[in-house]
């Protein structure tokens, strides 16, 4: 199947096109299937689910006994490829079996796992922090990539996210999510804006009702900032983002954090640093705990929002009627959100121009010249009182020896 095609069909699944992406310790079933009955696409990672040798099972059982294939976005599960982890190969006996639809991997890529997803017709995900690792990715069998930028929760890259994924771009047409400080549906849009197909936001969704985390943790959400954030290798030996009130709270200065050898590398279970608070950039947005509904809710109309926003600048280059037009008489929005709009006779602006911004996009249209010509300078001269230049009264003289004693032809 066509890259392009895979990316097109999992988003028609979406009312959002965004992934929750897998949290430690924080997604559990009930997140995962709330993300996925919102309309994204709902995730957890395999070690998340402990206790017993059957714990993954049972979480995956739970998962697909709540979903409707048919209504419902799909699911998946993050699987940590790094040799450290013992679980892998039972763990991936177990999504085989169940046919996970979307396995996320992270820290690796092993063509053996990527043909045992694509065995029963699943799709593999794989995150990287660079270029150079999203071409080993694809070259070892991945259908998507998820580009961990700047900003993001968690293990993350130290490239901008609009950098990141203008390189991928450059020759790679399949299916990507970009992460990196998306707190809002104005960011999801920002995201498709620049060249991918999905957002992946982690961090907001901690402060959910759904989410397993502490109620410190996700008060610590809702009351941080960028600010509130320290990127370091010393939990994990990989380097990430985290809340710096944890790691004081473990008695460490989050100023003055000490390196760690990157070849301590555990994902085992047996050092993890279950009270350091991973978290990005983008919780700023972030103002109360809410229900993971609720949250997808805010996101799709900012989305949708910033599609129209977006796609009405596209609508004046072309001489439509734009957003902006009809703002001109419907001052706080066009009535189109209501009912036909008086100027353009839209009903929902929203989609129309959502479909006008793909369109746009599509076309790579040039845009206008940014000096104004003709009849604008002239329309611009009458805005101003001078509807036509002042003309001199009395007879021009001819050009001539000026009285003045100045040279030849002076006026």
């Amino acid at each position: 199947m066509a890259m392009k095609t895979v990316a097109t069909q999992l988003r028609a699944k979406l009312r959002l096109p965004a992934f929750g992406a897998p949290l430690f310790i924080v997604s559990n079933p009930d997140l995962c299937v709330a993300q996925c009955k919102s309309g994204v696409v709902g995730s957890f990672p395999a070690l998340n689910a402990r206790g017993s040798d059957d714990a993954l099972d049972k979480w995956i059982t739970d998962v697909k006994s709540r979903l409707d294939p048919e209504h419902d976005a799909p699911f998946a599960v993050n699987q940590i490829v790094h040799r450290s982890n013992a679980r892998l190969m039972h763990d991936m006996e177990v999504i085989v079996k169940h046919e996970v639809p979307i396995v996320i991997t992270s820290l690796g890529a092993r063509p053996e796992i990527n043909e045992a997803v694509h065995s029963y017709g699943g799709l593999v995900f794989h995150d990287v922090i660079n270029n150079k690792f999203a071409r080993k990715a694809v070259e070892k069998g991945a259908d998507g990539l998820v580009l961990v930028a700047w900003g993001a929760g968690g293990h993350a890259g130290t490239l901008s996210p609009f950098a990141l994924v203008q390189e991928v771009r450059e020759w790679w047409d399949g299916p990507i999510a970009l992460s990196g400080a998306i707190g809002s549906g104005h960011g999801v849009a920002a995201a498709v804006a620049a060249g991918a197909d999905f957002a992946y936001v982690g961090s907001p969704f901690i402060a959910t009702h759904e989410a397993n985390a502490s109620e410190a943790y996700k008060n610590a959400i809702v009351e941080g900032s960028a600010e509130d954030i320290v990127y370091s290798n010393l939990f994990t030996g990989v380097h990430g983002n985290y809340l710096k009130a944890s790691v004081r709270a473990a008695g460490l200065d989050p100023d003055a954090l000490p390196e760690s050898d990157p070849s301590a590398m555990d994902f085992s279970g047996s050092k993890a640093w279950k009270d350091i608070w991973g978290c990005g950039q983008g919780i700023d947005g972030v103002r109360d705990v809410v229900s993971t509904a609720a949250l997808v809710d805010r996101y799709h109309e900012e989305f949708e929002d910033a599609c129209a926003r977006v796609a009405a600048y596209g609508a004046v280059y072309e001489g439509k009627c734009g957003w902006r037009n009809c703002r001109r008489v419907h001052p706080r929005r066009c009535t189109g959100a209501n009912g036909p709009c008086t100027i353009c006779g839209t009903t929902s602006h929203a989609t129309k121009y959502h479909i006008e911004f793909e369109r746009y996009i599509a076309a790579r249209k040039p845009r206008p010249p940014t000096e104004p010509e003709g009849e604008d300078i002239e329309a611009m001269m009458r805005g101003v009182g001078l509807s036509d230049p002042p003309q001199p009264e009395g007879d021009i003289p001819p050009p001539g020896p000026a009285s003045s004693g100045g040279p030849p032809g002076y006026l």
